[in-house]
């Protein structure tokens, strides 16, 4: 069955992918185990192949309306240029009908593209507030980070959060695009650059970060200005200098949280999500774990950038057809391990900081009993907070051992990073020092009374 289509397209959104070719005026039906909500995936003709250039996954982060979308958006259309992407609308990014109706990007979307020295998957994370889950999913899975602030904005209170949830999760290095420059005149511009740069620094990343002044709806648009295509070339540049070669572990047990899950027809489940470490590879035996469920299964198939492959490695972004499981039994947030390489447990010791008032926590001490909202990875679930014997409480601005209890049994390593949230907004961040020995859990965490702290 064939059908026609326009415009050649390759977007990843929701970790599903979206692509349409220019290159023909039809494109077929494929069997592909990715989808998108339409329940079809075409091919493009032309394929980028990332197999000799090293894989970065990049990201946007910033306030909401600062232009970040709009900056992904003008990445690719000045890369088409070079022949090194497709170029991806805004409106293409901006894919969800709240995102439509309200203007703000809601879902993260997985953009792929490359520059001469490097391919990239550029993850679009959302600014707004009430879905900074998403972000913390995202930003996990990141090698470098794109901070978005607006000229005429400068620092607001999510360009703040974002930085602080970048450094929990890993990320060392930061690239700023001030946007908008065109709205505001050179004193303004310089200003903003220096508020960003003690931003940078009190949040433990270099203050001597590259900052790019530019617009990009100037680039979008293709005018004539300063702050248009060279301002996005320079970012491209410093992202390729600035972000090292990412270390990955590929000797370790492969890892895979997961981001989303589908069905294909006529072949199976299928999993989405970034390869934390080690090496996947088809037929292998491996282990589907979280939320109190172990489910034994086998790879039928591994899919990077929309091309089958016989194994894939730590960094890459994969979609997993999974033989043994049905779409039911899978939610985000589980974890794709090798088999018999990891165990679930509702217990953990970790180091705990609750952030200030000023840093937008807590104004009050936390007692040991405390419950709220756990994020880590693709998953959050309802934690219990209990503190050693020997402590009363934690002020804002303290930080300690403490000792995690969680309502479902998940995956949880030493090193793993985490978040804690109170009403919407982040109160604590964490490692995970050790995994202990589960414990039942029945409905209200408070009401357990846990003896072995």
């Amino acid at each position: 069955m064939l059908l026609p289509v326009p415009t050649r397209l390759l977007v990843f959104i929701n970790s599903k992918v979206y692509s349409k070719c220019m290159c023909s005026s039809k494109f077929a039906f494929s069997r592909s185990i990715f989808k998108n909500s339409f329940k079809l995936y075409a091919y493009p003709k032309r394929e980028y192949s990332c197999e000799k250039k090293v894989h970065i996954n990049v990201g946007t982060i910033g306030h909401v309306d600062h232009g970040k979308t709009t900056l992904t958006a003008a990445i690719t259309k000045i890369l088409q240029k070079d022949g090194l992407s497709d170029f991806i609308a805004y409106d293409q990014i901006d894919k969800a009908p709240e995102e439509k109706a309200r203007g703000i990007t809601i879902n993260a979307a997985h953009i792929g593209y490359s520059t001469k020295k490097r391919h990239y998957a550029h993850t679009d994370c959302p600014g707004h507030a009430d879905f900074i889950k998403n972000m913390i999913s995202g930003a996990s899975q990141m090698d470098g980070a794109i901070l978005v602030v607006a000229a005429d904005d400068g620092e607001m209170p999510q360009t703040r959060e974002h930085l602080l949830l970048a450094k929990q999760v890993g990320i060392k290095k930061v690239v700023v695009f001030i946007n908008k420059a065109d709205l505001v005149d050179q004193e303004s511009l310089e200003l903003v650059e220096l508020e960003i740069r003690e931003l940078l620094e009190r949040y433990g990343f270099d203050s001597g970060s590259p900052v790019i002044h530019g617009s990009a709806l100037s680039a979008l648009n293709d005018t004539d200005n300063e702050f248009a295509e060279k301002s996005i070339r320079k970012l491209l540049d410093s992202i390729d200098g600035y972000i090292p070669d990412p270390e990955r572990d590929v000797t370790s047990p492969f890892l895979i949280p997961i981001d989303n899950a589908f069905t294909v027809t006529g072949r199976g489940t299928v999993v989405v999500g970034t390869i934390t470490r080690g090496i996947i590879q088809k037929n292998q035996e491996c282990d589907l774990l979280g939320f109190d469920n172990v489910i034994k299964l086998t790879v039928g198939d591994i899919q990077v950038f929309k091309k089958s492959v016989s194994k894939a490695e730590a960094g890459d972004h994969v979609g997993v057809l999974l033989r043994g499981v049905k779409m039911k039994s899978v939610r985000r947030g589980m974890q794709l391990v090798a088999r018999g390489s990891q165990k679930l447990t509702n217990r953990f010791k970790a180091n705990i900081y609750f952030l200030t008032p000023q840093e937008g926590g807590r104004s009050k001490p936390i007692t040991s009993k405390y419950s709220q909202q756990l994020f880590s990875n693709t998953w959050n679930v309802t934690c219990r907070v209990d503190l050693e014997k020997d402590v009363q409480m934690l002020m804002p601005g303290d930080h300690g051992p403490i000792y995690l209890t969680l309502q479902w049994k998940m995956v949880m390593t030493a090193g793993q990073s985490f978040t804690i949230r109170e009403n919407n907004v982040t109160v604590a961040t964490g490692i995970i020092i050790q995994s202990l020995e589960p414990i039942h859990v029945e409905s209200t965490l408070g009401k357990l009374e846990i003896l072995n702290q």
